[in-house]
C-alpha cells in the first residue's frame, strides 16, 4: 500500500498511451492496480541506452518503481510482468487494443483506484493473445466496463417499470440506462428494438465471469448496436479506434 507521505512507492501498471517531452523524456499514461490512472515520466527513455524504453510498450504490463513529483510522478524502475501477445504487428489485434486503452484512458481519471477496472483491462489484453477475430472482444469488454465503472445499463428488467425482461423484446433506452419493456419502449424514430434472442445475447455479454472478456457467444448485430449506443451515450463519442476497427471489419 502506497503511505501518505511517502514520496517513493511500488505498483503494477499497463501502458495506455506515451507521448515524447523534450529531448530523451516521455511521459506515460499508466492504469495502475492501486492507483488508477496515472502520468509519469519516463527520463531518458528515448536514449539507446535507455533500460526502461524496451520495457514499457505499448498495454504491456510492468511492474513500477515510482517517485511522487509535483506534477507528474517520475518513472524510476520497471520490470515486464507480462506482455502476454505479439500480435500487435496485426492491424485488427492493434486497433482492438488502442480501442480498449483510449476507453480506459477516456472514463478513468486520475489517482482513483478501480481494481476491477484494472482486472477487465488485464483480461482484455490477455484474451488478445488467443483470439482469432479480436473484435469479437469488443462488445464484452465495453459492457463490463460500464458496469465496472457503475453504468452499466439494466437488462434483466425493464429499467422504467422494472417488469421482467425474460423471453420478451425490449428496447435499448440509452437516456434512462437500461433496456425498456414493450409498454415502456421510447418511441423516437431511432429507438433500437432488440429480439427476445437479442435481449438474451445481452444479457450474456453483462454477466459477470471473474474477469474473463472471451466471449462465451457471438454478438449479435442488435445487442452489438446497443451496447455501442449505451458506450457512445456515457462518452459523449464515438471511440477514435473504434472508426478504424469498423474499417478493418468491412475490409
Amino acid at each position: 500500500m502506497i503511505g501518505s507521505s511517502a514520496r517513493t512507492y511500488k505498483a503494477h501498471g499497463i501502458v495506455l498511451r506515451a507521448r515524447n517531452l523534450g529531448e530523451a523524456d516521455r511521459i506515460f499514461t499508466l492504469f495502475t492496480d492501486e492507483r488508477g490512472k496515472v502520468h509519469a515520466v519516463g527520463k531518458g527513455v528515448r536514449r539507446p541506452k535507455s533500460q526502461l524504453a524496451g520495457r514499457l510498450e505499448f498495454v504491456a504490463e510492468v511492474g513500477l518503481g515510482m517517485h511522487r513529483g509535483r506534477t507528474l510522478d517520475v518513472i524510476t524502475s520497471a520490470d515486464r510482468v507480462a506482455r502476454p501477445w505479439t500480435r500487435i504487428v496485426d492491424p485488427a489485434a492493434f486497433a482492438t487494443a488502442h480501442l480498449m486503452a483510449e476507453l480506459i484512458d477516456a472514463f478513468c481519471e486520475p489517482d482513483l483506484p478501480l481494481p476491477d477496472v484494472y482486472a477487465l483491462l488485464r483480461g482484455a489484453i490477455r484474451a488478445l493473445a488467443v483470439a482469432d477475430e479480436p473484435a469479437r472482444l469488443v462488445p464484452r469488454f465495453e459492457l463490463r466496463l460500464l458496469g465496472a465503472l457503475g453504468v452499466g445499463p439494466q437488462c434483466g428488467a425493464c429499467v422504467h417499470c422494472d417488469d421482467p425482461l425474460a423471453a420478451a423484446a425490449a428496447w435499448a433506452d440509452v437516456e434512462a440506462g437500461g433496456l425498456a419493456c414493450a409498454g415502456c419502449r421510447p418511441h423516437a424514430a431511432d429507438a433500437l428494438a432488440l429480439e427476445p434472442h437479442d435481449v438474451a445475447n445481452f444479457r450474456g455479454l453483462a454477466a459477470v465471469r471473474g474477469d474473463a472478456v472471451t466471449p462465451v457467444l457471438q454478438a449479435t448485430a442488435a445487442a452489438t448496436r446497443a451496447v455501442d449506443g449505451f458506450l457512445t451515450w456515457h462518452l459523449g463519442r464515438r471511440p477514435k479506434a473504434s472508426l478504424l476497427l469498423a474499417d478493418f471489419a468491412a475490409g
